[in-house]
């Protein structure tokens, strides 16, 4: 019998031709979790990759609701070209430019700087299937994803930990478009310079204007949840890699159809290389937060392969078109006066016609958006989501997430280093571990098996309950990889180590839950589908 009154007691009986969200309750107008009943479901679908089982389970509303529920495999909508998009988007982000012309800016060759990025772009796409297919099998998001090696309550851990990042990015990235905005405002428009004069609270009149207008819209598009992102990130793609393509041959065109392949600090031997892999290694780092959620959007996947191709086209192709136009825009600038640029935004602000600098720096502010929407807005929404589920829905948890992102006036965290580095660079620390932990469960322990459904109870009995909802083991695996991870952060005589942390990181949460874990259980598969919730929402 169950003795916890926040469980409704929900089991699974057998196939019905009722949608696994009307037996729930789970329709578009609720947001909480299941109601009392049976609900009744598909045990397997045609394409499902879990054994056809139907395991009775007592759903919990602290666990469950429509936004934390498993995805149908009916109706998924993304496709190859939405998860192209998502790269084509966050590949070419003014940050990564900035990265990417800052090893040419060290000494490294076009050449060179190529083979950093498609060195980096090999162990991306690797790593990123592997974590896209979890999402693609289970159709949960990161918080719930978390639950299968932390336990239903310790996935708390990591999910803050990726949220805590993302939630003060969002705010900092906001911030850096509005500058862009801002200065975009007043060439088009001089009569608004009064306004950029004066501080209130650290901004301009006219810097707040600029902030609250793009905080608005991105909270517009996230409250109409992943679809409306997926829709934002097909319109976005298109248009950011036509700008920068355009950008890339209009300085190829002024600096006589040539290039500098390298600047007159040039590396070589053992430099060259150490800086080579080192910058393959810090790209797979930059992306040591998508590794951990792409479940996020990849539980709307419409098969393991449009993951593939999507990854494929999106992350090598796409990253070495990235890195081709890089060496372009950072080798015709230094051809041209022997300036090396810091990113994309110093070409903008050289075109000499007005038109074509607001079109382009409108492209980079869509651009912005992109890149914030999928990379700093969507986990917060969903660790809210996961803390809070009969209070939250996706739209509640994006707001509350917004609002942080405005309250701690991001403008001030930037320009405080100590934050940054300490703050934002100890969390970033920890993805590493935390990814490494995840991946050794769920694809070397437990070989992919899961049973999904009980990632929602918090019966003692499920499988995830571990000890109290805590898996101790995961945690001693953690505890001391992350401290070396940090060490390998701010400790000076490590800083050899730096660019290859999250690496050690993984590394060695992987090796050391692997030793912990029980390895002799036996593990096996059930599928969401009787308590799956439709995509679109």
């Amino acid at each position: 019998m169950n003795s916890n009154p926040d469980i409704v007691v929900q089991p699974l009986t057998a196939p019905s031709t009722q949608t696994a969200a009307e037996a729930t309750g789970t329709g578009p107008t609720s947001d909480a979790g299941p109601g009392a009943g049976e609900p009744t479901g598909t045990a397997e679908s045609p394409s499902s990759a879990f054994p056809s089982r139907p395991i009775p389970v007592a759903l919990s509303p602290r666990l469950y609701n429509r936004d934390l529920a498993p995805t149908q495999r009916s109706g998924r909508s993304w496709s190859a070209y939405s998860i192209f998009t998502l790269w084509a988007n966050d590949v070419h982000s003014l940050g990564n430019y900035a990265f990417a012309i800052g090893l040419f800016a060290l000494g490294l060759g076009g050449w060179q700087v190529l083979g950093a990025l498609g060195f980096g772009a090999a162990l991306l796409f690797g790593l990123l299937t592997l974590s896209g297919f979890m999402g693609q099998k289970t159709g949960v998001p990161f918080p719930v994803m978390s639950r299968i090696s932390f336990g239903i309550h310790g996935a708390q851990i990591p999910a803050l930990i990726r949220g805590g990042v993302a939630i003060a990015w969002f705010g900092i990235q906001t911030y850096l478009a509005s500058v862009v905005l801002r200065v975009l405002l007043v060439a088009l428009a001089p009569g608004l310079k009064p306004l950029d004069q004066g501080d209130i609270l650290g901004l301009s009149p006219l810097g707040w204007i600029a902030f609250v207008s793009l905080w608005i819209v991105q909270v517009v598009i996230v409250s109409y949840g992943m679809e409306m992102i997926r829709k934002y990130e097909a319109f976005a793609g298109p248009i950011i890699l036509a700008t920068m393509l355009a950008l890339a041959i209009w300085m190829f065109a002024r600096a006589g159809f040539s290039l500098a392949w390298h600047t007159n600090a040039t590396l070589d031997g053992p430099a060259m290389w150490g800086h080579i892999f080192g910058g393959g290694a810090l790209w797979v780092s930059i992306y040591g937060t998508f590794v951990l959620n792409f479940c996020d959007f990849t539980r709307a996947a419409k098969s393991k392969a449009s993951i593939v191709k999507g990854n494929f086209w999106g992350i090598p192709i796409n990253m070495l078109m990235f890195g081709a136009v890089s060496v372009v825009l950072a080798g015709a600038q230094f051809k041209i006066d022997g300036r090396v640029i810091t990113s994309p935004s110093d070409v903008v602000q050289a075109i000499p016609n007005t038109f074509l600098l607001a079109g382009a720096s409108l492209a980079l502010l869509v651009l912005t958006i992109a890149v914030n929407l999928m990379a700093n807005f969507v986990a917060p929404t969903y660790a809210l989501t996961n803390l809070f589920p009969k209070r939250l829905n996706f739209r509640k948890a994006a707001l509350v997430s917004a609002v942080i992102g405005l309250v701690i006036l991001p403008w001030n965290l930037y320009n405080n280093p100590a934050v940054i580095v300490y703050f934002l660079g100890g969390l970033g620390a920890l993805l590493g571990p935390l990814f490494g932990v995840i991946m050794a469960d769920y694809w070397l322990v437990r070989r992919g098996r899961v049973k999904v459904r009980e990632l929602y109870t918090e019966e003692p009995t499920g499988a995830y309950h571990y000890h109290r909802g805590v898996n101790p083991r995961a945690i001693a695996a953690l505890v001391p990889s992350a401290a070396v991870a940090l060490a390998i952060a701010f400790v000076p005589a490590l800083n050899v180590l730096s660019e290859f942390a999250w690496f050690f990181g993984a590394g060695l949460g992987a090796v050391a839950y692997w030793l912990v874990a029980d390895r002799r259980r036996r593990f096996e598969d059930a599928d969401g589908e009787a308590i799956a919730v439709p995509v679109v929402h």
